[in-house]
C-alpha cells in the first residue's frame, strides 16, 4: 500500500509578488482553478492501492491547507504542523513515524477520493506490515497523469524490494538551476526498449552547475535533474537515517512522542523539532545510501520554480506571450504578463515579466526573475508586510482584505463563511464599526448579541468584548473601519475559539 506524503512547506520567494510567506506558492492556482497543492493530490485519483495521504506543513499555513483539502473533498490521514521549516529529511522522518502509529483508511479502487463511512473498510496497521510512502513536494505540475501513473508503479516494484527510489527528470536543456543526479549501472535493461529510460542505480549527486557543465551533462544522456521525488518503504527510510542522522531521527522520534492533536491536525513538540538539523533528504540518506534507485522521469514536469518556468509552460498567443488577467498589448513579445486585478497595458517590450497585484507590481527581464528573492530579502529587511501577506488574508473564517490605512484609521472587507464564526475577543488600541454589505452577522458586543442585516451597522468600543458570527447560508460580507492609536493584528485578546488560536 502506498501513502502519499506530501511536503507541503516553503515559502515559494521566487515568484513574489504572487507567493507570499503566508500565501506561499503552493497554495495558489498558477496553471488552472485549482491550487499546486489540491492538483499534486488529484493527479493521484486512479492509481491503485493508495490511502489517504499525509500532508506536513507550516504551522501558519494550517487553516487553507485543511480547507484546500475539503475543497477537493479529500479527507487526509494526518495535517503534521512544522513549528519551523527544517528542510525535506526531517519532515519526511516525521511522516515515516507518523505512517507507521496510524491505523489507515484503505480505500483500494477509488484513489484519494473520500467516500462516504459505509463504503470504506478500515485497516489498522498489523505487525510487520510496512507501508511505501510516495514523498511528493506540493508545488509541482505534471501533465501526462498516465505516464505518472505508470512510473509510479514502477517505483513500487522496486520500493517492495529495498530501494529507496527517487525519480529524475530527463532534461530537455542545460538548466542551471537544478540539482542533477548521475546514473550508474541498469537495474532491468529490459523494462524499456531504451536503456536511456530504465532504472539505475544511483552513482552520484552534483550540485547545481554552470552553463558549461550544464551542457555537458545534457550531452553525455547519463544526468537528470533532481526532481525531490521519492518511494520508500517508510521502516527503510528510518533505518537509513538511523544509520546516517541517528540525532535528527531522536528529535523527531521526540517531536512525535511529544506531539499533540490539535482538532484536526498533528502539531510536532516545537522544541525537539526545531533542535533537529535543517537537512534535505539528499544530503542526509539519499548521497549516502547503498540501496539508491533513479527512474527516469518524462512525464510532463516543472517545479514552476520562477516566472520564466510558467512563461514556458504557460499558452502564448502568436508572439509567444503568456497573459493572464486583464491585459492589453502592442509590440509585445516573449513575455509574461499577469494582471490580479487592474489592467496592465504593455507597449514594445520584450522577454520580460510583469506582474500586478494589489499592492505590489514586478518588472524584470525574463533572463533576470531568479533575482526577484534579492527584493524580497530587501522587503524583510526593512520589515515590509508585503514579503509576509497579501492585501487579502485568509483565515479559517474567512478573510479581510484592506481597503485603506492610514496612521490612525483602518478601512477593511471582511468576508465570513456561512457558519463561521470569529473569535470572542477585544482590542486594548482600537475601536471598531461595522456595516454589513450582504447576508447577515449576529455580533456579540459586551452582554449584548445583535442580528445586523444588509445596511445595518454596529459600533465596538476600545475594550469591548466581541465577536462575529455568520448564521446563513451565503457569505457574510462587511465594512470594518478601524480608529486608534495601534491596528496591528497582534492587538487581540482571545478568550474563545474554535480554531485553537491563542492571543
Amino acid at each position: 500500500m502506498i501513502i502519499p506524503l506530501i511536503l507541503a512547506g516553503g515559502s515559494g520567494t521566487r515568484l513574489w509578488p504572487l507567493s507570499r510567506e503566508l500565501y506561499p506558492k503552493q497554495l495558489l492556482n498558477l496553471t488552472d482553478e485549482n491550487s499546486m497543492l489540491e492538483n499534486t493530490l488529484l493527479r493521484l485519483n486512479g492509481l491503485n492501492s493508495v490511502m489517504s495521504p499525509l500532508v506536513v506543513c507550516n504551522e501558519s499555513h494550517r487553516f487553507t491547507v485543511a480547507e484546500q483539502l475539503r475543497r477537493i473533498d479529500i479527507k487526509p490521514l494526518s495535517i503534521i504542523l512544522e513549528p519551523a521549516g527544517r528542510n525535506t529529511a526531517p519532515a519526511i522522518a516525521v511522516g515515516a513515524l507518523k505512517a507507521l502509529e496510524h491505523g489507515l483508511k484503505h480505500v483500494p479502487e477509488h484513489g484519494l477520493k473520500h467516500l462516504p463511512e459505509h463504503e470504506i473498510k478500515h485497516h489498522e496497521l498489523k505487525p510487520g506490515e510496512d507501508p511505501i510512502l510516495l514523498v511528493l513536494p506540493a508545488d509541482h505540475m505534471i501533465t501526462d497523469f498516465s505516464r505518472f501513473h505508470d512510473l509510479i508503479h514502477r517505483g513500487l516494484e522496486l520500493a517492495a524490494r529495498d530501494y529507496l527510489v527517487t525519480f529524475g527528470i530527463v532534461p530537455d536543456s542545460p538548466e542551471t538551476g537544478y540539482g542533477y543526479i548521475k546514473k550508474g549501472n541498469l537495474l532491468e535493461a529490459s523494462i524499456e526498449k531504451k536503456t536511456d529510460h530504465a532504472p539505475c542505480i544511483i552513482d552520484r549527486f552534483v550540485e547545481k552547475p554552470d552553463y558549461d557543465t550544464a551542457c555537458t551533462y545534457l550531452d553525455s544522456g547519463q544526468y537528470l535533474w533532481n526532481s525531490g521525488m521519492f518511494m520508500f518503504k517508510a521502516s527503510l527510510i528510518l533505518e537509513e537515517l538511523q544509520c546516517h542522522e541517528p540525532g535528527m531521527l531522536s528529535l523527531c522520534k521526540s517531536a512525535v512522542e511529544k506531539g499533540i492533536l490539535d482538532l484536526d491536525f498533528f502539531r510536532l513538540d516545537p522544541q525537539s523539532f526545531s533542535r533537529a538539523d535543517s537537512r534535505s533528504i539528499d544530503y542526509a540518506v539519499m548521497e549516502k545510501t547503498c540501496r539508491g534507485a533513479i527512474i527516469p522521469f518524462d512525464a510532463g514536469w516543472s517545479d514552476l520554480g520562477s516566472w520564466d518556468a510558467l512563461w514556458h509552460s504557460g499558452n502564448k498567443d502568436e508572439n509567444r506571450n503568456v497573459l493572464v488577467g486583464d491585459v492589453l498589448v502592442s509590440d509585445v513579445k516573449n513575455s509574461y504578463i499577469c494582471s490580479q486585478g487592474r489592467l496592465v497595458a504593455a507597449v514594445g517590450v520584450e522577454d520580460h515579466v510583469i506582474v500586478e497585484t494589489k499592492d505590489a507590481v514586478l518588472v524584470a527581464p525574463r533572463e533576470r526573475v531568479q533575482d526577484v528573492k534579492q527584493i524580497v530579502g530587501q522587503l524583510k529587511k526593512e520589515r515590509r508586510s508585503e514579503a509576509i501577506s497579501h492585501s487579502r488574508v485568509f483565515r479559517p473564517w474567512g478573510s479581510y482584505e484592506t481597503i485603506d490605512m492610514e496612521s490612525r484609521f483602518q478601512v477593511k472587507r471582511i468576508t465570513v463563511k456561512p457558519g463561521a464564526k470569529l473569535s470572542l475577543q477585544k482590542h486594548y488600541h482600537r475601536a471598531e464599526h461595522w456595516t454589513v454589505v450582504s447576508g447577515t452577522a449576529i455580533v456579540t458586543r459586551g452582554d449584548q448579541e445583535i442580528m445586523l442585516s444588509e445596511n445595518e451597522s454596529t459600533y465596538i468600543p476600545l475594550g469591548t468584548v466581541h465577536r462575529l458570527e455568520n448564521p446563513g447560508k451565503i457569505p457574510l460580507e462587511l465594512i470594518e473601519v478601524q480608529s486608534g492609536s495601534y491596528l496591528g493584528e497582534d492587538d487581540i485578546v482571545r478568550y474563545d475559539d474554535l480554531y485553537g488560536r491563542r492571543g
